[in-house]
């Protein structure tokens, strides 16, 4: 339906103005989520993906729906990409007994595996072998699934990374390492972490492919990963993606940021992708002003909406401590 760019994987106009939206979600969602930590409304901690919506909606765009994925601290993006129920989402912020982990996991430990998300995770670099064993599970079976492995680019430096990638390699698994690189771990500039320009780079160390795209462009995102996915799908082994993106809000809730300037965040916040998705769609006819509009509302209002259902659901009981508790 495009016809200004290039797009790989066959998407039909509903499903590209469908991707908008998501983005759109992606972001209130997280927006409403901060918003209540600053009122003292949801307790624990949370890490948020605003600005880095592109590198959560495209690579999930382009795999099956039996694929699966790991997710990160910073997942609430990977969930809704892959399907997840922001009502049960928000619930589980909030504690309530309708959460997906009941209230008892929070922010980090959002996993769906009936749609194929196989979790979030509090460890850093912890998703990335849980892939490897997806994938590896995967081709014993001689099933057609493929993997997606979300991760940071602080956690391309501990050994999970690097021994994941190393068995994946040598056992040509079905998996898609995608780096989110948004320049900082943590506090830290990721020039101070690494002594390379890229950290696709590593993807040599193993014999693997290493692609870096553009985190902010949607339409790049998903080419880049469609192509990975069609690579691990046919047997040819894994392939590490670098997305260059950047993370408008700090690294957790209680990041004031002091580390990084204020110029820098307005460059990277004029390179949004999500204005720049709305404005391809405007540009090839798919959505008018008036429309695009109208799309961005309703996902403000699901998220909205969201809330209510969140503020609604029960508490769990004091009968339900030791459940789910195993030993």
């Amino acid at each position: 339906m495009l016809t200004s760019v290039e797009l790989l994987p066959e998407k039909s106009k509903d499903d590209l103005i469908g991707l908008l939206k998501e983005m759109w979600t992606i972001r209130y969602f997280d927006e409403k989520v901060d918003e209540f930590f600053a009122k003292g409304m949801i307790h624990g901690t949370t890490h948020l993906c605003v600005g880095q919506e592109p590198t959560a909606t495209g690579p999930c765009a382009v795999i099956q729906e039996d694929d699966k994925i790991t997710s990160t601290h910073r997942g609430h993006g990977h969930c809704i990409a892959k399907g997840a129920d922001i009502n049960r989402m928000m619930a589980e912020l909030f504690g309530r007994s309708t959460g997906y982990c009941k209230g008892k996991g929070g922010s980090m430990h959002i996993a769906d595996v009936e749609k194929g998300n196989l979790g979030a995770n509090g460890i850093v670099g912890g998703g990335i072998p849980l892939a490897a064993g997806a994938a590896l599970t995967a081709k014993m079976k001689n099933k057609d699934d493929v993997i997606l492995s979300y991760f940071g680019d602080g956690a391309a430096n501990e050994g999970s990374f690097h021994e994941s990638l190393n068995l994946a390699s040598i056992w040509d698994l079905p998996v898609v390492f995608i780096c989110e690189n948004n320049q900082y771990g943590m506090s830290g500039s990721v020039k101070e972490m690494v002594n390379i320009e890229d950290i696709a780079e590593r993807a040599s160390s193993y014999g693997i492919p290493g692609v870096i795209v553009d985190g902010n462009n949607l339409i790049e995102v998903m080419n880049e990963t469609h192509k990975a996915v069609e690579h691990a799908r046919e047997g040819k082994g894994p392939v590490l993606i670098e997305a260059k993106t950047y993370r408008w809000k700090g690294h957790s809730k209680s990041d004031a940021r002091k580390y990084r300037t204020r110029e820098e965040e307005q460059f990277w916040k004029e390179k949004d992708g999500i204005k720049r998705y709305r404005d391809l769609l405007i540009q090839e006819g798919l959505l008018t002003e008036e429309e695009a509009e109208k799309l961005r509302k309703e996902a403000k209002q699901d998220v909205e909406d969201a809330v209510t259902y969140a503020e609604k659901s029960p508490e769990p009981g004091l009968d339900t401590l030791l459940e789910d508790v195993y030993a």
